[in-house]
């Protein structure tokens, strides 16, 4: 049900406008620096993709002029065609970060690094939209789809989530990126916001989730189609196309045409600017779906205290986050790279068999190695009985459980939070554990010199003057080791 709230589109957009870089909390711009990292380096590693080889190619396709990089390579294009390479490659191997309610990394970083490098923009303007860009989109997915990943209850007492639902919302958080970059002032930044609501692509996920086999390597939403669209958004309305100024607003505003069943804008403004949820960001050491990474701790656990390898395990029973019963997570065809992404019974073969975590989970030689293939089939996934109850009392939920049968012995784990997540505080991936997952990411494409050179600038970005000092090492080495 729609809020009878009005101006909710001027209320952001007078937020956008006004807010500054010296307006963020310091822990704010260390999050921001955290995640533009992490992001970079996912973005290095799926240069090794099928998804991300494409991406640059279509990007260098286009001769457009040389006014930014894509990341890893030598080569620079248009800001709007490197944003499309940049945001594919930063999401190839699903390695990026969550933030609810999920995937926004790509959606909103890759914009505005482009357009920040084409015209000279400082370190502290990239912050900043990087900042607006996850805090917006987090707020209004939360708007739209309820404060919990599940949406409802159904007859049964079971919670599930919409048929219908998507994150091309995320283009609101990258176009209000790219006008403070730009210096918008409140016109502006209105026409901008409201041209974004109607190029906004349809929401798609359902149709992919629910496919059985798998759909493609748009996964739940081509990122690199989604920031072309924010930079179009931004550079019309600086060109003075007028936008549609109450997008969000009324009976038919954007929550209806994104097909949600609710649009509550009290979540989205409620002390914006002051309770930052951004801060919330979650990190993944794992390359696949975060559905199974709670599940991996503990199975990585098992197997490394007890020295079992993958003769010795009979069977693996999986209880895990109800979602994972959807066709993509049981597949068992893993014909592509986006397949091994969210097959539970291959990644946890992988894990099994110790491949090093990061870009070789989904190597064409992983992907056909006949033992991991195998291992599979002693791969049980079930839902964790107690998930949907944990979860309907408001709880951020991780809840897992996993059983191996090995060596005549059950060995067995059960966990509610895992690697990566804000909280609790043994769950956090710190700043030197996010390095070493960079340098990993950026291993035999950038130098040992150049990884240092980028983790030193980033940490430091609101120093630099031009951000163009940090992308000119973004390049792929000669010499990388």
């Amino acid at each position: 049900m729609a809020s009878t709230r009005q101006n909710v589109t001027q209320e952001l957009v007078k937020f956008i406008t006004a807010i500054q870089f010296d307006d963020l909390p310091k822990k704010v711009v260390h999050e921001a620096k955290r995640v533009f990292l992490d992001s970079v380096g996912c973005a290095l590693a799926g240069i090794h993709t099928d998804k991300g080889r494409i991406s640059i190619q279509l990007a260098k396709g286009f001769n457009g002029k040389p006014e930014s990089t894509i990341i890893g390579t030598g080569d620079r294009v248009s800001c709007v065609h490197s944003a499309f390479a940049n945001g594919e490659l930063i999401n190839a191997l699903d390695m990026d970060a969550i933030l609810y309610p999920g995937h926004i990394s790509p959606y909103v970083i890759p914009g505005p690094l482009g357009l920040a490098e084409k015209i000279g923009a400082s370190g502290k303007d990239l912050l900043l939209a990087i900042a607006l860009g996850h805090e917006i989109s987090e707020r209004l997915g939360e708007s739209l789809r309820g404060s919990k990943k599940y949406i409802k209850e159904d007859s049964g007492g079971r919670i599930v989530i919409s048929d219908v639902h998507g994150l091309g919302f995320c283009i609101f958080g990258g176009t209000a990126g790219l006008g403070k970059i730009l210096k918008f002032d409140y016109g502006k930044m209105s026409h901008a916001i409201g041209i974004a609501g109607h190029i906004c692509p349809v929401p798609t996920l359902g149709k992919w989730q629910n496919t059985d086999p798998p759909s493609g390597m748009t996964k739940y939403l081509s990122a690199g189609w989604l920031g072309e669209a924010e930079i179009t958004a931004a550079f019309l309305a600086d060109l003075g196309y007028i936008g549609d100024t109450d997008v969000l607003d009324g009976e038919y505003g954007f929550w209806k045409f994104f097909a949600s069943d609710k649009w509550r804008p009290d979540i989205l403004m409620k002390e914006l600017g002051q309770e930052w949820r951004f801060l919330r960001t979650a990190y993944k050491p794992y390359p696949c779906c975060r559905l199974m990474h709670s599940g991996l701790d503990s199975f990585i656990k098992i197997i490394e205290e007890n020295g079992l390898m993958p003769g010795d395990i009979e069977k693996v029973t999986l209880l895990l986050d109800p979602l994972t019963e959807k066709p993509v997570h049981r597949n068992r065809e893993i014909k592509t790279h986006v397949d091994a992404q969210f097959s539970v019974p291959y990644v946890f073969a992988v894990a099994a068999h110790r491949i090093k975590s990061g870009r070789d989970w989904q190597s064409l030689s992983t992907m056909t190695n006949h033992s991991i293939i195998d291992f599979m089939d002693k791969v049980s996934v079930m839902n964790h009985p107690h998930f949907d109850e944990t979860m309907l009392k408001g709880r951020m939920n991780s809840l897992s459980k996993v059983e191996v049968v090995a060596k005549g012995r059950t060995f067995s784990e059960e966990k509610g939070w895992m690697k990566g997540d804000p909280f609790p505080e043994e769950a956090t991936m710190t700043d030197n554990e996010l390095i070493e997952k960079f340098r990993n990411n950026a291993y035999g494409i950038l130098s040992s010199d150049r990884v240092d050179n980028v983790v030193e600038l980033t940490f430091r970005l609101d120093e630099i003057k031009d951000i163009r000092e940090l992308t000119k090492s973004l390049v792929s080495s000669p010499k990388a080791e």
